[in-house]
């Protein structure tokens, strides 16, 4: 138990106001849908990608090893932050 709440702090904190978040919002805020199958389908999504996320994390951690992982994560995150900076500016 005690090892899984650094992983759910900073997943949680990691999903607060991002475009899942945001989408969930939207979809939820329609009328027309029923906010409990909203929350299911985006739960069920969260749960997927995050099963996705461990396969490929215990493939990485078996067969790269030696290679910092949390630096290519690093890295990744910062490459995502510049592509979207990027496209808000080259749209305007």
């Amino acid at each position: 138990m005690k090892a899984m709440i650094p992983v759910f702090l900073t997943v949680f904190l990691a999903e607060l106001g991002d475009k899942t978040q945001l989408a969930t919002l939207l979809f939820a805020s329609d009328k027309a849908r029923d906010p409990l199958l909203v929350f299911a389908a985006s739960a069920g999504a969260l749960v997927l990608a995050a099963g996705i996320g461990v396969v490929f994390g215990a493939a990485a951690a078996k067969y790269i090893d030696g290679i910092p992982v949390r630096l290519i994560a690093g890295l990744g995150f910062v490459a995502i932050g510049a592509w979207t900076i990027w496209s808000h500016y080259s749209q305007a």
